[in-house]
């Protein structure tokens, strides 16, 4: 389980560029949210296709974290690929300058 598929409580930690007056949904709250059925008299939408639609709108939710995952993790492995380029140069600058 991907951490924001995680729910509250399970120590997620994850933030979205939201205030937190309005959370973001994650993919589990989608897939849980029930509407109630319409009442006398109305008309309403057929639940099953409103199940799938949200399950689909998890579904793509789930693949979007798991890729904004994947790019932080990059980003955090070509950061420190930098870091570690930026002190080997400082180190040599260093030497030759002795």
């Amino acid at each position: 389980m991907s951490v924001r598929d995680e729910r509250p409580g399970q120590g997620s930690g994850a933030t979205a560029y939201r205030s937190s007056a309005y959370p973001s949904l994650l993919p589990w709250q989608v897939r849980e949210r029930r509407f109630p059925p319409a009442r006398l008299g109305r008309r309403g939408l057929d639940p099953d296709e409103v199940y799938a639609y949200l399950d689909r709108v998890a579904g793509d939710m789930i693949a979007l974290y798991a890729e904004i995952t994947r790019n932080r993790q990059e980003t955090l492995r070509v950061k420190t690929a930098l870091r570690r380029w930026q002190s080997e140069q400082a180190r040599l600058a260093n030497g030759e300058r002795r």
